[in-house]
């Protein structure tokens, strides 16, 4: 079973270092909506995850396709 695509993200933004807050600084949004994103209580934008995915130095599909060919279906 593939990894929920949220949970590779909280893995690897925690891998990094990065708290809420300093993931929201880096996306100039608020702790409190970047914690949303997380805890899927926020739709994410293509725009919003290639931003996440830039700072965490990799790919939005590394982070997201999993979950988006799941929606698709």
């Amino acid at each position: 079973m593939e990894k929920d695509c949220l949970k590779k993200l909280q893995e690897l933004r925690i891998s990094k270092g990065y708290t809420y807050q300093k993931m929201a600084d880096k996306l100039n949004i608020s702790k409190c909506f970047y914690w949303q994103i997380e805890n899927k209580e926020r739709n994410l934008t293509y725009k919003m995850a290639f931003k996440i995915a830039k700072i965490l130095n990799t790919k939005p599909d590394k982070i997201f396709l999993d979950e988006m060919r799941e929606s698709i279906k």
